[in-house]
């Protein structure tokens, strides 16, 4: 007996209030799959269209943002960078004095001299720092003058005061190179005649 067969002779068993259900409800679930499926449908388009707007508002920004030029500011830090380097007993002692600090002891380094720039350095020693005090002097010393750094810091902490600190500094000072100074006569070595 085929599928068929059974369904044809199922199909003549049953009641015609059943028959009358089975065809509603064979209409209704079908119907029911599709709207449920095109509203599904419709809402993934919805917000799919919501983000291709904000696509579209993005590559609008972007496309302005480029017509513009680049917003970043030209770096002129090797252009501006002086031939003489910062003073760097007076300046450390600036900033110390802002901060209300004293270094007792200044340690000058030797003066490098590496790819046409001069790093002058200096080793200083500040005791008894609490850790407001350590960040304030840091950042005076930075912000000070961009062509000085911190370049070597150690830290240790009192021992009979835990809240004092002791710092070990290297701050170092840069600057360009002086260009070699032109010959007074002008004439050089090439306007010799022997």
């Amino acid at each position: 007996m085929s599928i068929f067969e059974s369904v044809q002779s199922w199909w003549e068993r049953i009641s015609p209030r059943e028959k009358r259900m089975v065809v509603i409800a064979g209409i209704a679930v079908p119907a029911t799959l599709i709207l449920w499926g095109g509203l599904k449908i419709h809402d993934g388009l919805a917000a799919r269209e919501l983000q291709n707007d904000k696509m579209r508002k993005a590559l609008v920004v972007l496309a302005d943002l480029r017509s513009r030029g680049p917003s970043a500011p030209e770096d002129t830090t090797l252009a501006n960078m002086p031939v003489e380097a910062a003073k760097l007993e007076s300046y450390l002692e600036a900033a110390a004095k802002k901060v209300n600090v004293t270094i007792p002891r200044y340690s000058p380094g030797a003066v490098v001299t590496k790819n046409g720039f001069l790093t002058h350095s200096m080793r200083i020693e500040l005791n008894d720092l609490t850790i407001d005090q350590a960040k304030q002097f840091m950042e005076e010393v930075e912000k000070g003058n961009r062509y000085v750094a911190v370049t070597q810091l150690s830290v240790t902490r009192d021992f009979k005061d835990k809240e004092k600190l002791d710092l070990r500094l290297e701050v170092s000072a840069y600057a360009k190179e002086a260009p070699p100074a032109a010959d007074a006569s002008g004439s050089g070595s090439a306007g010799k005649v022997n």
